[in-house]
């Protein structure tokens, strides 16, 4: 306590006066601030809609750039994974000492949505865990306030839809480890929805991460946001006060004002059906090892208990949280013939984290002049205890610092892979896998996903990513940013000691460190975007392009793509299930995304006014000029899925299969093919385009920024950190080729 006293007070006087200064603080603190609880309300969406020419040079454009386009289709971009500061987590990093900038409520979302990012549709997706009956009925309220100023109900300039995120994790436990997935309903009414969210079961619920007196004395220290820290009891107080649901009750038949809960998939899509509304469930940041431990793998969720195919048919490929699209044949944990973990090899363009906790220690303790039997069985020691504690091993090497792990654990050929990439949770690696109830199962359960991407942003800023810019605010990236402290803040403050030490021997610490957040902060990613091929910019239409999976990913760009199997007189979109006896062919369309211009269009000022959306959107909006950038090549996957309980993986996946190299112009790119093989090979063959533009500069997109000697070898990071060691105008900017990937198509023989 006494050292958050200091951070907050900026305490630096001689230890001899610290008591009466701290007993000051203290009686100043109380005295201002006690009683003032504060609840954050949804706020108000700016009452105009985007004007209806607006909307209607959009369809126009996209028109004119691909003569072949139907009159009536469009594609249509949004971002269905949004949290505001109604999610536990976004409140606690929007305190403006995190880098934060306070309160960014439902409402907020809704205009940066229409006027900063200028998206067609969007979905709220905020922690259920933290939506308590009163943040819910708010939630509906604003999402419906939302849709009311969207103007023409057929052709409406926004289109929001309700939804949250069950955020189900173990991070010590693979097997018992699900991760996140989004809730998406197609109505809003509140006859139409379920009457509470569903939350996965979490420890410590309603319990606020600092102490009361902490909230005083830092709303002491920054006044003109006292009312926001101040709100940190309220916050979680309110969360507490709401009791359990009863377990084993029809949802449908339990109290408005309780807490259900869900301990896994199976039960979810259980309750969902219970409940009754029209909705979809979307995994996301699949692959993502901040909270996915090693060893996890989609094997257990493809099973007819835990997942079912009419709910969860979407697979979030990009966020903000980084790429969940490729799978490498390597692990961060592997096990014997008794399923006993251990540290597996390094490879050619791989080294596990656990392998690299090893050569730490043993450095040290060769440095210390240690008996060198001594220091391999040390070695030995580390790596078990790195895969022993889950997401959690750099806290088993005492001392450590980011840069000691140089690039361990990270996808060095995957693009913007996420931090401690899990190939076992890719996309690739589930549609290449097959569940058999048993050896003569003719038919097995596979999952048949379509793509998109989002952001997965947590300061009500939907579809992020429209311009590489703002690494504090269009990405993740947070953290203390008083210089002063760095004594304090950084890195791992215990002594950097020649062995390891087992987490279950650590002191209980804070879920964020438990995490390496700091390690993370050089992964966070502006985001991705959904697209989908859809007949109006109606509700019902977006959710059809969305049921059928003619949509696909972007890595944040609006290219423009198409993707279809074409036989005889027929042609099948992306995201089709399709029976044929011949060999099948393809065309690939693929546009490049419009440059963007500085600043914001008029219509948004006129609406908002320039300080608003200074203060909304770091002044800079989704402004597209006339060129579009361009498309430098397709590349198609081909997957095959698994015919025989336990055929190795590897061999399925064809990245790339084939590749074309597109014309130097910004026109665009078409391509076909045919695959000859298909008729020689009876089995169901899976196909996806991805459309990879020019190169140019993104946030964060380099990583840990490895230096690397002559063989290629990382032998020094950069990070980018989230806190001060970073100076925040730096969006640590690095060339990159965003690109889209098109929902896949499934095609057996007749």
């Amino acid at each position: 306590m006494i050292a958050i006293m200091m951070l907050v007070t900026g305490y630096k006087k001689q230890p001899e006066f610290l008591p009466y200064t701290l007993l000051t603080t203290m009686v100043i603190a109380v005295s201002t601030l006690a009683g003032c609880d504060y609840h954050q309300n949804p706020g108000n969406a700016t009452p105009i809609p985007v004007p209806a020419e607006q909307i209607e040079q959009r369809h126009q454009r996209q028109q004119a750039s691909n003569a072949e386009a139907s009159s009536t289709s469009q594609i249509l971009f949004g971002d269905l994974h949004v949290h505001t500061t109604l999610s536990p987590d976004a409140f606690i990093t929007a305190m403006p000492i995190m880098g934060g900038s306070g309160s960014r409520p439902p409402a907020m979302a809704c205009d940066f949505a229409r006027y900063c990012s200028a998206l067609d549709f969007w979905s709220i997706n905020d922690h259920a865990e933290g939506l308590t009956p009163l943040r819910w009925q708010e939630t509906k309220d604003a999402v419906r306030e939302c849709n009311a100023i969207a103007g023409n109900e057929h052709a409406p300039d926004l289109v929001t839809f309700l939804g949250w995120e069950w955020s189900q994790v173990n991070h010590y436990n693979a097997e018992q480890h699900y991760g996140h997935k989004n809730v998406i309903f197609l109505d809003t009414e509140d006859d139409k929805v379920p009457a509470r969210p569903i939350a996965a079961p979490r420890d410590q619920l309603g319990k606020a991460p600092i102490g009361k007196l902490a909230t005083y004395l830092l709303a002491l220290r920054d006044l003109n946001n006292k009312d926001y820290y101040q709100g940190i009891q309220q916050y979680y107080q309110e969360i507490a006060d709401i009791p359990h649901c009863k377990q084993g009750v029809n949802s449908r038949e339990l109290p408005v004002d309780c807490h259900e809960t869900a301990k896994d998939p199976k039960t979810l899509f259980s309750k969902l059906r219970q409940q009754g509304f029209e909705h979809m469930v979307i995994p996301h940041g699949n692959a993502w090892g901040l909270n996915t431990p090693p060893g996890t793998s989609f094997d257990k969720q493809l099973t007819l208990e835990q997942h079912s195919p009419e709910q969860q048919f979407l697979f979030e490929l990009y966020s903000g949280h980084g790429n969940s699209e490729e799978y490498r044949d390597y692990r961060a944990v592997a096990f014997d013939s008794e399923n006993r973990s251990y540290c597996p090899l390094p490879s050619n363009n791989y080294e596990p984290c656990c392998w690299r906790a090893g050569k730490i220690i043993r450095k040290r303790c060769e440095q210390a002049n240690i008996d060198n039997d001594e220091c391999v069985q040390r070695e030995l020691i580390a790596r078990q205890n790195y895969i022993d504690a889950g997401v959690s091993g750099h806290l088993t090497v005492p001392g450590q610092r980011t840069e000691d792990w140089l690039n361990c654990g990270q996808c060095e050929d995957c693009f913007n892979p996420g931090m401690d990439h899990r190939p076992g949770t890719s996309a690739q690696y589930a549609l290449a896998l097959s569940h058999f109830e048993d050896a003569s199962t003719t038919d097995p359960l596979r999952f048949r996903f379509g793509f998109i991407g989002a952001s997965d942003n947590h300061s009500s800023r939907a579809g992020s990513g429209y311009k590489e810019f703002g690494r504090f605010g269009m990405t993740e990236a947070n953290g203390i940013q008083l210089k002063n402290r760095e004594g304090q803040l950084a890195n791992d403050k215990r002594e950097p000691l020649p062995y390891s030490i087992a987490l279950d021997k650590m002191e209980k610490v804070n879920l964020n460190i438990k995490r390496n957040m700091e390690r993370q902060a050089s992964f966070w990613l502006t985001g991705g975007l959904v697209a989908v091929h859809s007949d109006s910019r109606g509700r019902e239409d977006i959710w059809t392009g969305l049921k059928t999976k003619n949509a696909y990913a972007t890595s944040g760009d609006r290219i423009l793509l198409w993707f279809d199997l074409v036989s005889e007189s027929q042609t099948y979109p992306m995201g089709s299930e399709v029976s044929i006896d011949h060999a099948p062919t393809f065309s690939v369309n693929a546009i490049g995304a419009f440059e963007q211009l500085p600043g914001c269009p008029a219509y948004s000022e006129n609406a908002m006014g320039a300080e608003r959306l200074q203060s909304l959107c770091n002044g800079e909006c989704y402004n597209p000029g006339n060129q579009r950038k361009r498309i430098e090549r397709i590349e198609i996957v081909r997957i095959k899925p698994q015919r025989y309980p336990n055929e190795p993986i590897a061999g399925l996946i064809e990245d790339p299969w084939r590749s074309f190299d597109c014309p130097e112009t910004t026109q665009g790119c078409e391509v076909s093919f045919t695959d000859q093989e298909f008729v020689q090979n009876p089995r169901e063959t899976i196909y996806y385009a991805r459309a990879i533009q020019q190169n140019s500069l993104a946030v964060n997109a380099g990583g840990l920024r490895c230096e690397r000697d002559s063989n290629g070898q990382c032998v020094d990071i950069n990070p980018c950190y989230g806190d001060f060691r970073t100076d925040p105008s730096d969006d640590c900017l690095t060339e990159n080729q965003e690109r889209a990937w098109s929902s896949p198509i499934f095609v057996n023989q007749k």
